[in-house]
């Protein structure tokens, strides 16, 4: 995790300074416009999904960085923007996905995303002073094609899961996984190749 440092030269929004994974303070009127636009967007693909599943699909498509061709998103759905979210074509997303998306979230082709997953970008300091002050930062994460996330896992900021790889159920990442891994446990290790 990277220390609290704020370059005082730095003239940045803090929208700008938000979307590049540096320190800021989330009291900008256009993360707070972007913030309620998610929370609306994503409130009516909740509420639609269970009478029209293919038509919520359609929401999701507006309020997304990307949902690739035959992706599929099961309600709830949480996130903090929506934009920065990318699913890659193929992909099932079941039930409860938390996809905290300060800065971007890739999930790749072909992907298998279970119930309850958490997907954390947000970072906060650990001094105690400005974390009282409200900075906050993010970190992207990284899963690739063909990956499977079980049940209730938690990928921490600024992971990458490699290609082909096995989470777990309950599972908390906090470092890269290798391709063609299956990594368990809290904290996560690759326990074999696949």
């Amino acid at each position: 995790m990277q220390s609290f440092h704020v370059d005082e030269s730095d003239d940045r929004t803090p929208h700008e300074r938000m979307v590049a994974g540096d320190w800021y303070i989330a009291d900008d009127p256009q993360i707070q416009a972007e913030s309620l636009h998610g929370l609306r967007e994503t409130a009516r693909f909740n509420e639609l999904y269970a009478h029209d599943p293919g038509g919520a699909q359609e929401i999701l498509r507006g309020l997304l960085g990307e949902l690739g061709e035959g992706a599929h998103v099961r309600a709830p759905l949480r996130v903090d923007y929506g934009t920065r979210l990318h699913i890659g074509a193929g992909t099932f997303v079941n039930f409860g996905l938390v996809a905290l998306d300060v800065v971007d979230i890739r999930i790749g082709r072909n992907c298998q995303i279970a119930t309850n997953v958490q997907l954390l970008t947000p970072i906060h300091p650990l001094e105690p002073q400005p974390r009282r002050d409200g900075w906050e930062g993010g970190a992207p994460i990284i899963i690739e094609d063909n990956v499977w996330l079980g049940g209730g896992v938690i990928v921490c900021p600024g992971v990458t899961i490699g290609a082909d790889c096995v989470i777990g159920a309950g599972s908390v990442i906090t470092r890269d996984v290798p391709p063609r891994s299956l990594a368990v446990g809290n904290p996560a290790r690759v326990i074999r190749t696949l």
